[in-house]
């Protein structure tokens, strides 16, 4: 591109289109380099001054998924975790997830007391000696990110809660990890304060490694909401079925059956699930 193009973020500021960015995009999910020039060719032609982010999103993924649906899938990760919404109970349930591939048994929406008043935790999990609560916040905008006053919300709840005692997993334990994750972005501030006070923050791209998009990559965790052949209220049909993983569809096929989908739709739904999945690895 040889003119200066202005595009338009999540949040409403600007900021010069960069080719690379675009680029870097489709590299991290696999896209071939000879797709790539094409997608990079054909979205800059279509470029124009105040371009949303989001319109340069879906006119490369209407480009990638005329080559492979599959791959299209991947791109569109966070967009398929903030389709998981548009209440974060499903966010929540996605984290302790993660947590079980982690090895940890889970619970969500837990009301545990503190010294002072009880609190509505999102997720508790416990492995071993470990006791770690978690605030897994939500936002169905890519542009609202996790403050300052968020990570001083989360850390005084867990001071109240520290100095107590809980039975999980058929033992008495004590607060050892404090966790604060969010489907989209931290400020510098909040991450700044998590860091200075032990709480272990994960978000869309921090920490940079072990962040929510590597986490999702590395262990083939890509949500059902990436299947492009699933309809919008198929997909909260499987949610509500706590199907939330592409790996937990394949294991439990029967399950499309369960929500109406007939025997001609199951087979290439659950192909797509199993490429996303092989893709990944």
């Amino acid at each position: 591109m040889n003119h200066v193009i202005n595009i338009t973020k999540s949040d409403g500021t600007k900021e010069l289109f960069e080719e690379e960015k675009l680029i870097n995009s489709l590299r991290r999910v696999g896209v071939k380099p000879e797709t790539i020039d094409e997608v990079v060719e054909e979205v800059e032609s279509a470029m124009k001054d105040g371009m949303t982010t989001g319109e340069i999103y879906a006119k490369a993924f209407s480009l990638i998924k005329k080559h492979s649906t599959p791959m299209a899938a991947k791109y569109s990760i966070r967009r398929a975790i903030m389709e998981l919404g548009p209440d974060g109970f499903p966010y929540e349930r996605f984290v302790a997830r993660i947590f079980r591939m982690w090895g940890y048994e889970t619970l969500t929406d837990q009301m545990v007391m503190g010294s002072c008043v009880d609190h509505e935790l999102d997720v508790v999990a416990w492995k071993d000696e470990t006791l770690a609560m978690v605030e897994a916040k939500f936002h169905n905008e890519f542009g609202v990110k996790s403050d300052l006053k968020v990570a001083l919300y989360v850390k005084a709840r867990f001071d109240d809660i520290a100095g107590n005692t809980f039975e999980y997993g058929g033992k008495k334990r004590k607060l050892t990890e404090r966790w604060l994750t969010t489907n989209t972005k931290f400020t510098d501030k909040a991450i700044k304060y998590g860091e200075c006070n032990n709480l272990k923050l994960v978000g869309w791209n921090y920490p940079p490694k072990g962040n929510l998009h590597e986490i999702i990559e590395q262990n083939g965790l890509h949500p059902i909401t990436c299947i492009t052949t699933l309809t919008h209220q198929e997909k909260k049909d499987l949610v509500a079925r706590d199907i939330l993983v592409c790996i937990d569809l394949v294991g439990k096929p029967t399950v499309l059956n369960d929500i109406g989908i007939k025997a001609d739709r199951t087979e290439s739904i659950l192909t797509e699930a199993q490429v996303i999945i092989e893709e990944a690895k």
